[in-house]
C-alpha cells in the first residue's frame, strides 16, 4: 500500500471536487437553456441535469468488473479524460437529442471516478480518520459546486452552451492523478454488489437514495421557481445557488467534529433541515424565504451525505471501494435521476400544474418519508476517536 501523503490525500479529494458537476453545476442556466430550446417538453429540460446520473448507476454496477480490468490510476485517468471532452463536448451540441447524450455518456464517465473519491479514502485510511475526511471530500464536492455553479452561470449569460466549458476544470485533476496517484488494483475479493450487500447496508442505501430526491428538487426547480415567482436576475439566482454550496462546503470543513459533539442528534439533522428549507420555499416563495431556505437546504446535504459515507465506510471496511461505495454512488445518483420524474408529476397531481411552488411541496412531503426512515433504521454505533492519518 502506498504511503499516504498530502500530495495524494489532494488528488483523491480533486475528484471529489468535480462529480457533483456532472449535473447540478449546470442548473443555473436551465432558465436560458430553456429558452434555447422553446418549446420542448419541461422534462427534457430537467433530464439535462438529471440524466447522467442513470448511466452514473448502470457504470456504477459494473465498477467491479473495470477494477479487474484497470488499476486505480488507469481507472481514474480514463474516467477523467472523458469527463473534460464529453462534458465540454456538449458546448457543441446542437440538438437536444445530441446534448442528452452527451450528457448520458459524461455519467459514464463519472460513474467510472465516483466510488474511488470515497473507496480509496476508507482502502488507505483508518476508521479512525475516515470521519474528517469523508467531511473533507463533501466539502471539495461542495466547492467543486461552487465553482462550476458559479461559472457555468456567468457563462451561460453569454450564450447557452458557453455554460458546459466548465467541465474543462477537469483537466486539473487528471493532471493531480497521473503524479501523485499509485496504480495499485483495487481487491475484488468479496466485492460482488449482491442483494446480501443490499440487505447489510440498506439504511445508508436507501437513506442516500431518499436524501438524494429530496434535495434534487433544488437544483431542478429553484431556479425556473425563482424566475417565475420572483423579479430576481439570472445573477442573482446563480448567486443564491452557489451560496447553499458555500454553506454546504463550510459544514464539511467541519463535519468530523460535528460527528464528535453530536453523536446521538446527527442522523436526524439532514431530514429535518431539509423539512424547514422546503418549507420556508414552499410557504413563502419570497425572495428571504428563498435564500433562507436555501440555506437550509445546504447545511443538510453539508451535513447528510458525509454522515452516510462515514457509517457505509466505517461498516464496509477496507473493501468498502468496491462494495458499499458503488451501491452508495449508485443510490446517491438514482435519487438524482427519478427525482423530477416523480416530484413533478406528483407536484401537478396534487398542487396543480399552476403551482410553481408544488415541487417544495413534494419535498415536505419526502422529508417526512426521510425522517421516518432514518428513525426506524439507523441504531447510531459510537464511532472510534477521530485522528488524523499520519501525513508525509
Amino acid at each position: 500500500m502506498a504511503i499516504v501523503s498530502r500530495k495524494f490525500t489532494a488528488t483523491i479529494l480533486s475528484i471529489s471536487l468535480l462529480t457533483v458537476m456532472a449535473g447540478a453545476a449546470i442548473a443555473p442556466a436551465l432558465g436560458v437553456i430553456k429558452e434555447h430550446f422553446a418549446g420542448q417538453d419541461d422534462i427534457l429540460i430537467q433530464l439535462i441535469v438529471s440524466i447522467p446520473a442513470l448511466f452514473i448507476i448502470i457504470t456504477n454496477f459494473f465498477f467491479r468488473t473495470l477494477c479487474k480490468l484497470m488499476k486505480t490510476r488507469t481507472l481514474a485517468i480514463t474516467g477523467l479524460l472523458m469527463y473534460v471532452i464529453l462534458g465540454a463536448g456538449a458546448f457543441f451540441a446542437k440538438s437536444i437529442v445530441v446534448l442528452l447524450i452527451l450528457r448520458a455518456l459524461l455519467g459514464v464517465s463519472v460513474g467510472m471516478i465516483m466510488p474511488l473519491s470515497t473507496g480509496l479514502l476508507a482502502y488507505y485510511y483508518p476508521p479512525t480518520a475516515q470521519a474528517r475526511l469523508m467531511g473533507l471530500s463533501a466539502a471539495m464536492n461542495q466547492l467543486g459546486g461552487v465553482v462550476a455553479t458559479l461559472l457555468a452561470g456567468l457563462l451561460a449569460n453569454i450564450q447557452w452552451n458557453y455554460a458546459f466549458l466548465v467541465y474543462l476544470l477537469g483537466i486539473f485533476a487528471v493532471i493531480l492523478v497521473i503524479a501523485f496517484l499509485p496504480n495499485e488494483r483495487l481487491s475484488s475479493k468479496g466485492s460482488k454488489i449482491s442483494l446480501s450487500n443490499l440487505t447489510k447496508f440498506h439504511p445508508s442505501v436507501v437513506g442516500m437514495l431518499l436524501l438524494m430526491i429530496i434535495f434534487f428538487i433544488y437544483p431542478t426547480n429553484f431556479a425556473i421557481a425563482a424566475h417565475d415567482g420572483t423579479s430576481l436576475s439570472n445573477n442573482a439566482i446563480t448567486y443564491i445557488m452557489v451560496a447553499l454550496d458555500v454553506v454546504a462546503f463550510l459544514v464539511g470543513l467541519v463535519f468530523g467534529d460535528l460527528m464528535k459533539k453530536m453523536r446521538r442528534t446527527m442522523k436526524y439533522m439532514a431530514p429535518v433541515l431539509f423539512l424547514l428549507g422546503y418549507a420556508c420555499m414552499a410557504l413563502w416563495g419570497n425572495v428571504p424565504a428563498l435564500i433562507g431556505g436555501s440555506a437550509l437546504i445546504g447545511l443538510a446535504n453539508g451535513i447528510g451525505v458525509p454522515y452516510l459515507n462515514t457509517i457505509a465506510s466505517i461498516k464496509g471496511g477496507k473493501d468498502s471501494a468496491t462494495t458499499v461505495m458503488p451501491l452508495l454512488s449508485a443510490a446517491l445518483y438514482l435519487g438524482q435521476f427519478i427525482s423530477p420524474l416523480i416530484v413533478l408529476p406528483l407536484g401537478n397531481a396534487i398542487f396543480g400544474s399552476a403551482d410553481v411552488r408544488a415541487p417544495f411541496k413534494v419535498g415536505i412531503i419526502f422529508c417526512m418519508i426521510f425522517l421516518i426512515q432514518v428513525y426506524l433504521t439507523r441504531n447510531f454505533q459510537s464511532l472510534p476517536p477521530q485522528k488524523h492519518p499520519k501525513e508525509s
